[in-house]
C-alpha cells in the first residue's frame, strides 16, 4: 500500500457514518472535514469554491437529508442536498480527476422483490428521500468520473439519532414495546462502512482497484426491526438493565408519512468479487458496536 499522505475532503461532519470515518482515516493524511456550519449543501456555488480552496485527492460525501418522512414535506430541500449536491462535487472531482465516494441507500429500491436487491434490479424508490437518494445516485453517475456510489442500510452507531440508540432507551423505559416485524434488511454499523471505505481507498492507492460504479455495503445476515430490537434487548439483559417485553407488529400498525420497503435486502457479493471488501455478519458487527 502506498505510505504517501492522502489529503481527504470529508463532507458531513457530525453524522454517523462522517464520525466513524474521521476516527477510521486519520492517519491516511490530512482530513478537510466541513459539517453544516462550514458548507450550505443547498447552495451550488459555495460547494465549488470549498473543493477548490481545498484541492483534495480524495472526495468523500457522507452528508445526506436523512430525515426519511420530513422529506415529504420539504422535498426542494432533499433534492438539493440528496441530488444537486452530489452530482456538483462528481463534477468538481472529475475536474480535479480525483475519485468520488458517495453514500446511497436501500430506499432506492420498492421492497417488492422478494429476494436481496443486487446493483441490476431496477430502483423504484416509494418516498421523497428515495427519490431524492436515486437522482443523486443519477447525477453521480452522469458526470462519469472515478466513483463509487456505495448503498447500504439501517445505519446505526453509538451516536447521533437512530435505531439502536432509541430501543436502549425505550427498553429501559417502558414496559411494552411494539415493533415492526415485516420489514427485513441488514441493520449496519457505521464502523463497518468506514473499515470498508478505508480497505477501498486502500486498494485504490495500492493500484488494486476494481471497476469504479454502485455497490451494495451492508452487513452480511438479515432480520426485521424486531429482530434487531430483540438483539438489542439481549444485550441489555446481559448486562443486568431492566428490559420492556416486545410485541411485533405490521408496518400497517405503524403508518408514517413515507412509505418504507418492507424487502431492504442488499446482495453484497459484488463488492466482494471486485474489490475484495467484505463485511462481517450483523450480529457480530452489533456486538463490536456495543464493546
Amino acid at each position: 500500500m502506498s505510505t504517501t499522505p492522502l489529503k481527504i475532503l470529508i463532507i458531513g461532519q457530525h453524522g454517523q457514518v462522517a464520525q466513524a470515518l474521521q476516527a477510521q482515516l486519520r492517519d491516511l493524511g490530512p482530513l478537510h472535514v466541513l459539517g453544516r456550519a462550514q458548507l450550505d449543501l443547498s447552495a451550488p456555488q459555495r460547494i465549488r469554491e470549498q473543493v477548490r480552496a481545498i484541492q483534495p485527492q480524495l472526495i468523500i460525501n457522507a452528508a445526506a437529508h436523512t430525515a426519511v418522512d420530513q422529506a415529504e414535506s420539504e422535498p426542494q430541500l432533499a433534492f438539493a442536498i440528496n441530488a444537486e449536491a452530489p452530482g456538483i462535487l462528481a463534477e468538481e472531482a472529475a475536474r480535479l480527476a480525483i475519485p468520488l465516494i458517495h453514500y446511497s441507500t436501500d430506499y432506492v429500491f420498492d421492497g417488492a422483490k422478494p429476494t436481496p436487491y443486487s446493483e441490476d434490479d431496477q430502483p423504484n424508490p416509494l418516498s421523497v428521500y428515495g427519490q431524492s437518494k436515486l437522482a443523486g445516485e443519477q447525477a453521480v453517475g452522469n458526470v462519469g468520473g472515478a466513483h463509487l456510489i456505495l448503498r447500504t442500510s439501517w445505519v446505526y452507531s453509538r451516536s447521533g439519532r437512530n435505531f439502536l440508540l432509541t430501543m436502549q432507551r425505550l427498553l429501559q423505559e417502558k414496559p411494552e414495546l411494539r415493533v415492526v416485524a415485516d420489514q427485513m434488511g441488514a441493520p449496519t454499523w457505521a464502523g463497518t462502512i468506514a473499515s470498508s471505505t478505508r480497505q477501498l481507498i486502500e486498494r485504490w492507492q495500492a493500484g488494486q482497484a476494481g471497476a469504479w460504479g454502485t455497490y451494495h455495503l451492508t452487513a452480511q445476515g438479515e432480520t426485521s426491526w424486531f429482530g434487531f430490537a430483540q438483539a438489542i434487548a439481549e444485550q441489555l439483559k446481559a448486562q443486568g438493565k431492566p428490559c420492556a417485553r416486545l410485541l411485533p407488529i405490521p408496518s400497517s400498525d405503524y403508518p408514517t408519512p413515507a412509505r418504507r420497503p418492507l424487502n431492504s435486502r442488499l446482495d453484497c457479493s459484488r463488492l466482494q468479487r471486485n474489490w475484495q471488501v467484505s463485511q462481517p455478519d450483523w450480529q457480530q458487527a452489533l456486538i463490536d458496536c456495543l464493546k
